[in-house]
């Protein structure tokens, strides 16, 4: 991405919004033109030195420096306080589990969703709360279209060419929220993995649209979670066939029915894991179309009629959120793409956990 280029462009007085459409280094909307001072401003927010790689980005791999990076982020809408958010989640998307040349070329809707943890969500002002995967906030936003305008215009990920999805979703525009920690009944996600409270961190998973998942009567844990996993239980999904990971927002109503019987975080998540229902007769169509071996689950799924096939390979596999506004009784279930991609937590300035789990079992609290 010539950024140099751009940046003259937006000197020289162009129609800028018209411009940017030209040259295809738009999302499909308007994009805010990248002036000199405000990509001066990220890039000092970023660190500065604007010539500095951090990454490269798949398919096209081009180079991620500081500056390209600065200039996605203003066109995008970002103010310079939110660059250590959008630089974390680049690197933790060009962390090679996650895969994310194949994430940019799949044919499958799949596409980055992340959720952040941590102080920076008030300093930035982050949504966690009402709406959360919808319009609105200005950081949710803009952080997610910064990292989508990237993948376009650093990664080559251009619907078409290099991005072959054949439907796609909404969530390849921006797909960000941060979880909204002080309505949950469990220490904070990043928390669990290990991480102080104070730290934050990005989390990213490539996973299909939220499925939303209605419970206006269930007062216990089992029966709100019951619900869940009848989102879960599908053969239409690539968890089924692809096994991998995969996402679950708990609505903090639900959370609080939930917690109010002492259930920790890894209760509902063996929960979820132990009951949901396809079978490999189901899966396998129950040999309509012939014997049916499929290599890309595990190798320990008995495929024999009558066996139970998880969604997910283990409890840790489905990463569990609380996220929402404080009124009505919903959550989501999100699947994800499959064993061909991992999911990726890296902490805003690159450090590891500090002696390892923390909060295993959810029980803790701040």
């Amino acid at each position: 991405m010539p950024s140099r280029t751009l940046i003259q462009a937006a000197a020289e007085g162009a129609d800028l919004v018209e411009w940017y459409y030209a040259q295809g280094f738009t999302d499909g909307l308007p994009v805010v033109p990248p002036t000199p001072e405000k990509v001066e401003a990220a890039v000092v927010a970023l660190g500065g030195e604007g010539g500095l790689a951090e990454c490269r980005v798949p398919p096209r791999w081009g180079s991620l420096t500081r500056e390209v990076l600065a200039v996605n982020m203003v066109m995008a809408g970002c103010l310079p306080e939110y660059a250590p958010v959008v630089r974390a989640a680049m690197l933790a998307l060009c962390d090679p589990r996650f895969n994310l040349n194949g994430v940019q070329a799949t044919t499958h809707v799949a596409c980055p969703l992340l959720v952040v943890n941590g102080p920076v969500r008030g300093r930035i002002g982050m949504n966690a709360g009402c709406n959360v995967f919808g319009p609105g906030n200005r950081a949710n936003a803009t952080i997610g279209r910064a990292v989508r305008l990237v993948l376009l215009n650093v990664g080559g990920g251009r619907p078409g060419d290099l991005d072959k999805s054949t439907l796609g979703h909404p969530g390849k525009y921006t797909y960000c929220i941060a979880e909204n920690e002080e309505a949950s009944p469990w220490a904070p996600y990043h928390v669990e993995q290990g991480y102080a409270p104070e730290d934050s961190t990005v989390f990213a998973i490539a996973a299909e649209a939220p499925h939303s998942v209605t419970n206006h009567v269930a007062d216990d844990p089992e029966g709100v979670l019951d619900s869940v996993c009848s989102a879960m239980s599908t053969i239409a999904h690539n968890n089924a066939v692809s096994s991998g990971s995969c996402a679950v927002v708990i609505g903090p109503e639900h959370a609080a029915t939930i917690g109010a019987k002492g259930w920790t975080r890894a209760d509902v998540k063996s929960y979820l894991w132990a009951h949901t229902t396809n079978t490999f007769a189901d899966i396998s169509f129950h040999g309509r179309y012939g014997k049916i071996y499929n290599r890309n689950l595990p190798r320990w799924y008995r495929r024999e009629p009558g066996e139970r096939i998880p969604i997910v390979p283990s409890p840790d596999d489905i990463h569990l959120f609380v996220a929402g506004g404080e009124a009505g009784r919903f959550s989501a279930f999100i699947p994800g793409w499959g064993h061909m991609t991992g999911p990726v937590l890296r902490a805003l300035d690159g450090r590891p956990p500090a002696g390892g789990p923390v909060c295993v079992d959810g029980t803790c609290r701040l």
